[in-house]
Order: C-alpha cells, then sequence, then structure tokens
C-alpha cells in the first residue's frame, strides 16, 4: 500500500507509483515497480490510466502519450531524452516538456512552441522511426548535447534493454561536429550493467575523482559470498550503494542488508551508502566524501607497504 506505514514497529515509506517511476527514469519494467511499491499499486495504476504500456511489461507515466501528441500537432518527431524514454530507456530526469526535433524551416506559433523544447535540424530518413528519432539517433542526440551524467544514464540504459555496446562504440567513433568528443567519451564508459539511471548519476560522479575505479554489480568474495555491490572498487577495497530506505522497505530487507553490510566491513570493506536526493541535488557534497575515501585508502594501501 503506498504511501507511509510501520512493519514490526519500524517507520517506512513506501513510494508511490509516480514516485517509484520517476526514480527508475521514467520507464520500468514491471517486476522492477512491483519490487518497490508492490503489486496492488501497479496493477491500480495501470487501470486507473497512471500508467501506460509501451511494450509488453515495460510502463511509463501518461506523460508520454501526451508528449506523442504535442509532436504530433507541430508534426514533429519526439527526440532526445524524450525518444530515449519512448524507446524504453530510462533517463536521469524528466523533460520539464517533451523534447521535439522540427525540419529547420517549420514555422511555429509562440504557443506552440512554449508546448514542447524544440530542436530544429533535418533529419534523414534512417533517423526517423514512427513518431520519435531512431535509436542511433536518439543515442546520438542525448550523447552530444546532455550533461555527462544525464548522458551516462541513457547510455547504460539503451545497453541495458539490449542496445549493441559494439554499435554504440562505432555511433559514437563516427560522429562529427559539436559535442562529438563528449560523445565519444561518454559511449567508452557506459556500461550495461547499472542497474538504473540513479546508479548511473552517482557512477558519473565517481568517474571524475581521480584515483577512484568503480565498476557496476561485482560479486563479492572475499572470501565466501558478501553480495553484489551498485558499485565497487576492488583496489581500494570500498563499496558505494545508491541507496534509499524505500527501496528496502521492510524489516527483512533491512535486515539482510545490515547483514550484508556488516560482513563486507569485517571482511575489510569500506560501505558508502548515497541517498538519491544527495546524488541528484548535491553531488559536490558526494564527490568530496569520495575524494577524502581515495586519500583515506590510498593512504593505507601505501602504509600497509611499507610495513610489508
Amino acid at each position: 500500500m503506498p504511501g507511509a506505514g510501520a512493519v514490526h514497529g519500524v517507520r517506512v515509506h513506501e513510494p508511490t507509483v509516480e514516485e517509484a517511476l520517476a526514480r527508475l527514469g521514467g520507464v520500468a519494467r514491471r517486476e522492477k515497480l512491483i519490487a518497490a511499491c508492490g503489486r496492488a499499486a501497479v496493477d491500480a495504476a495501470l487501470t486507473a490510466g497512471r500508467l501506460v504500456v509501451l511494450a509488453r511489461g515495460t510502463y511509463a507515466g501518461p506523460a508520454l502519450d501526451a508528449s506523442r501528441a504535442a509532436a504530433a500537432a507541430v508534426s514533429g518527431v519526439l527526440s532526445h531524452r524524450t525518444a530515449a524514454q519512448a524507446w524504453g530507456w530510462g533517463v536521469l530526469s524528466d523533460p520539464e516538456r517533451p523534447d521535439v526535433t522540427l525540419p529547420k524551416d517549420r514555422r511555429l506559433s509562440a504557443e506552440r512552441r512554449a508546448s514542447i523544447t524544440m530542436h530544429r535540424t533535418d533529419l534523414g530518413p534512417d533517423d526517423v522511426d514512427g513518431d520519435r528519432t531512431s535509436p542511433d539517433r536518439t543515442l546520438a542526440d542525448c550523447l552530444r548535447t546532455l550533461p555527462f551524467a544525464e548522458a551516462l544514464a541513457v547510455a547504460d540504459s539503451a545497453l541495458r534493454e539490449g542496445y549493441p555496446p559494439a554499435r554504440l562504440q562505432a555511433l559514437a567513433r563516427d560522429l562529427r561536429g559539436p559535442g562529438a568528443a563528449r560523445a565519444r567519451r561518454t559511449a567508452a564508459l557506459a556500461d550495461g550493467r547499472a542497474a538504473n539511471p540513479f546508479e548511473s548519476a552517482l557512477r558519473a560522479i565517481c568517474l571524475e575523482v581521480d584515483g577512484l575505479d568503480v565498476v557496476p554489480q561485482v560479486t563479492i568474495r572475499d572470501p565466501h559470498l558478501l553480495g553484489r555491490p551498485d558499485l565497487t572498487d576492488v583496489r581500494l577495497k570500498v563499496v558505494l550503494e545508491a541507496d534509499s530506505f524505500e527501496w528496502h522497505g521492510d524489516r527483512a530487507a533491512l535486515h539482510r542488508d545490515a547483514n550484508r553490510y556488516n560482513a563486507l566491513v569485517a571482511a575489510g570493506w569500506l560501505v558508502l551508502r548515497f541517498s538519491w536526493e544527495e546524488v541528484m541535488f548535491h553531488p559536490e557534497r558526494v564527490r568530496a566524501v569520495l575524494e577524502a575515501v581515495v586519500a583515506a585508502r590510498t593512504e593505507q594501501l601505501c602504509a600497509g607497504c611499507r610495513a610489508a
């Protein structure tokens, strides 16, 4: 049941379908939504039209249908982040207005322009697929124009949903013009093992920290199975969790997490947990913590080498 509640005396917050969907990138598999807010809430949202079916088992919010209508009203095509969502890829933040690409010579009234985020270019036939830009064009646009964390979230999600890694590298390699170098960097760092856009955003911050080398979803055995954290730096023995209590909102899940984190610490690993709010709204604070941890762990490693 959405909303606040108590489980065995522990106050928890189970997110609404809308909250869960937003944190999963605006698009989500049925099983992910059910894990976040329960089967009854998901089924009720579908019945009420608060979820729409993109493809079998993949859902989005009704805003995507409104975006399609807005694009059709100006004879444009969905593009950039809105097209990414239409392809079933998660984004780090929902566009405030639908991204729509129009030919360079198309004229729009001020009212129509205000209803969309307008991009102007003359698309070729291979750049369009139905009411949206093609997967290749969508990725190229996102990688060229979005801030690094946003672009990485889209690229990670595309790979997670089956876009071929070699094709992504070739696409970025062949780009020319403004944003091409940025696109190549993002493509080289994209990783389909990332679980969701929130995790991609945390990894984007990590990638800006010298001396930190994190990999998503690594299984740790030290020597016994200790789990598969969101992000792991094996050399520094640091694990990072893109964490939020509502995703583990019952007593049994809290118990499992506590045991796992304690086992990691006992084996010499440092466990860092970052909330969605901290990653999204205070990345500079996250980076400062990571820089301090890298300095401390590097000093510990050097001290260990000297002692040996």
